[in-house]
Order: structure tokens, then sequence, then C-alpha cells
């Protein structure tokens, strides 16, 4: 079809299209802020800054979701749930706070704030299962017994129990962690861990220290299965 004779006299004519430059710009930039590469100081620090802000939003964001999930569903979880409210220490979602933390711990618990997820420690839901587990053991025993966390006895106890009734001591867990026996696996893992624990007890001067508040309490403390029947 032939062009408008007055039309095309009256069209400037077109110049080179800018239209590859700026794709290609796009193109550019994306990668550089995917890669890193080509950017200045000043840009990387922003994409930095950005990414490390997107990866605490989508750590917070996953702990939340199985949290609130372990809640509703896991059996251990609910168990405990019951059980601290049983004793007059209920537990809601709130009391159980996702955070960032050093790479050295998956949880902890206070008894002025209760339980701290370590949003980006865990490698499955199931981790993160048996940790809340272990602080829940924490809370029911500040609650039901009291325990004085600077006397390195109750420290101890407390600790011996939360290794043996979480799931924290299971073979698969400590074959991850390097550890691994076919005979009392599960007792040397909870007395390791219990020392652990306690060594890191401002109270306590050293690992002998530890050693021996973990000994001391070891038969007692390894038996108390409550609020469980048994070893969960």
């Amino acid at each position: 079809m032939a062009l408008d004779p007055m039309e095309s006299s009256t069209t400037p004519a077109a110049g080179p299209s800018t239209q590859p430059e700026t794709a290609f710009e796009k193109w550019r930039s994306s990668l550089a802020q995917l890669t890193g590469l080509g950017l200045n100081p000043v840009e990387a620090k922003h994409r930095d800054e950005r990414l490390a802000q997107e990866r605490l939003e989508g750590d917070w964001n996953q702990c939340e979701k199985w949290k609130t999930g372990l809640m509703k569903s896991s059996p251990a979880v609910v168990f405990m749930m019951k059980h601290l409210t049983l004793s007059g220490c209920p537990f809601t979602a709130a009391s159980i706070q996702c955070h960032p933390c050093p790479p050295t711990r998956s949880g902890g618990f206070s008894p002025d704030h209760g339980i701290l997820l370590c949003q980006d420690r865990f490698f499955s839901k199931r981790h993160m299962e048996d940790t809340i587990v272990h602080e829940m053991i924490h809370a029911f025993d500040h609650c039901r017994f009291e325990v004085d966390w600077g006397n390195l006895r109750h420290h101890a106890c407390s600790e011996i129990r939360s290794a043996n009734l979480s799931g924290d001591c299971k073979w698969t867990r400590e074959l991850r962690r390097g550890f691994y026996s076919f005979s009392k696996q599960h007792q040397a893992c909870v007395k390791r861990r219990a020392v652990l624990s306690v060594e890191a007890n401002p109270n306590c001067a050293d690992k002998a220290m530890a050693e021996r508040a973990v000994n001391e309490v070891w038969d007692s403390c390894f038996k108390d299965t409550r609020p469980f029947d048994e070893i969960y």
C-alpha cells in the first residue's frame, strides 16, 4: 500500500532508534544489581543494604509461617502449650518471637521476654519444632519449679531435660553435627549439650565447673520426663 504523499512529505525523517540502547541499559543495570559487577561503591553499598533487608524480611516471613503452623499442628508443641497453660504460664504467638541471631544459636528462653527463634538459623521446619519444644521445656521448668538460672545445678537440670525431651539429640541431628555412635549416643549428646549451655552461664568459671554441675544432677534430671510420659 502506497504512503500518502502529504503524510510522507510532512513527517520528519526518523533518526537512529534509541530503543535498543534503552533496553540494553535496563538489561545491564539489572545484571549489575544481580551480580554486583560494574557498580560504583555507592551503588554497591545500596545493593548490599537492599539484599540484606530482603534476606531479613524473607527469613522473618518464613520463621513466622513455620511457627504459626507448628503452634497449630505439631503434637509436641501443642502438648507443651497445653501444659504451660495448666501450669499457669500460657504461651501465645506473641510469646514466641522471630529475630536474627549470631550463628552459634537457634533459639533461647528468657523469663522476661519468652522464647526467641533465630529466624536465620533453621535448616528445616522440624529443626524449628525441636527448638520450640526445647525452649518450652525451659519455660515449663521456670514456671513449675521456679528455676534459679544463676544456680548452675538448676540450670544444668533444665538443660538436661530440654536436650533429652525435645528431639534435639535424635540420631539424625547428631549425624548432621558430626557426632555418631551406636552405643549410648543419646545420653552422650544430652550431656555434651547440657555442659555447653551451662558453660555459657555467667556464673560458670570454666568447662570443668559446668561438667561438675551436670554430673551432680544427671541421674535425677535425665529420668525426669515431665510433662511427657516418656522421652519424646
